[in-house]
């Protein structure tokens, strides 16, 4: 079994540079939002405002979860992203109406393939956890489809599950999948890589809201997401890529290779949101779920991380792990 430290993050002058960081910008954030609340919305329903709080709020919750997961070491952080895939993959195929999955094949999914996939991640086994769920996805399920004796309606009704599988679970498996690698010979090294993937991806969300609440006029895909604005994304993606420069001494990057890789994980995650986007809008939905409250279901706060944590991974794999 490959060896875990106790932490993935080392108690480092950055380390408490970047927490004072986190915790100054959600404290500035919570008060401005008390503030509109009192002199805007004279302590009044107001539906932006309160939103904003709620998401706030949530904001504080999830920094809070993360780190303490931190804290736990590789076994924490596998595990809440363990519970994640089984939060938004529960999402991704329980919101399609008609439900067509078969319900025993979903059980099966969330008790016995998610928990596989993410202890294979734990213990370091390359091979077996990037092969697993395509194997089953694209070879297994197919095969099973063909000895039910109907293989065209049984993939009909697995799509979802299938799309569900990748997306949500071997996709997003590949952020604790991080801390599997060695990259400049320090055990911490790796967990600070997950830690700048997560703040580039969230932050650039958030970002792109903002922009687009300050200044957005045009959207960008209006059909898909109307809420997003060129200016919006625009804003987002080259603050959260400055940011990411400034990131850079986290990192093994340089500050010019820091800027463009976070611009690659927020173009790839304004792809990845933007894809979800078109599947909620297929189905008629507006959010995932409720579980966050003023962001919706788990799979909202994921699908930024959809296609940036695999792409990422293997930058790093076949660009920087020893």
């Amino acid at each position: 079994m490959a060896n875990h430290p106790p932490s993935v993050l080392d108690v480092s002058t950055e380390a408490w540079r970047l927490v004072a960081g986190i915790a100054a910008v959600l404290t500035l954030a919570s008060l401005s939002g008390q503030v509109l609340r009192i002199v805007v919305a004279r302590s009044e329903p107001h539906a932006l405002i309160d939103n904003l709080n709620k998401r706030i709020n949530s904001w504080w919750v999830i920094a809070i979860i993360v780190g303490l997961a931190l804290l736990g070491g590789s076994g924490g952080v596998t595990l809440l992203f363990a519970l994640a895939s089984l939060a938004a993959l529960r999402e991704f195929v329980t919101t399609e109406v008609p439900a067509r999955c078969p319900r025993a094949l979903l059980l099966s999914a969330c008790l016995i393939i998610v928990p596989l996939q993410y202890l294979l991640v734990w213990h370091g086994s390359y091979l077996a956890y990037t092969t697993f769920i395509p194997s089953l996805v694209f070879v297994g399920l197919p095969l099973l489809g063909q000895l039910s004796g109907n293989a065209e309606e049984f993939l009909s009704r697995t799509r979802t599950l299938r799309h569900g599988l990748l997306l949500c679970v071997f996709c997003v498996s590949h952020v604790p999948a991080l801390l599997t690698l060695h990259v400049g010979g320090d055990p911490a090294r790796a967990g600070w890589l997950l830690v700048f993937l997560l703040l580039i991806a969230q932050i650039s969300d958030v970002l792109q809201y903002l922009w687009g609440k300050l200044a957005g006029q045009y959207p960008i895909a209006p059909k898909l997401s109307p809420s997003k604005t060129v200016e919006g994304t625009v804003g987002g993606i080259a603050s959260a890529s400055m940011l990411g420069a400034g990131l850079s001494s986290l990192t093994p990057f340089t500050t010019v290779e820091a800027a463009l890789i976070s611009l690659l994980i927020t173009l790839l995650g304004f792809a990845g949101g933007l894809a979800m986007s078109a599947v909620k809008r297929r189905r008629g939905i507006k959010d995932w779920g409720k579980l966050i409250p003023g962001h919706g279901g788990v799979l909202d706060r994921l699908d930024s991380l959809i296609l940036p944590a695999p792409v990422f991974y293997y930058v790093l794999r076949y660009g920087w792990a020893d």
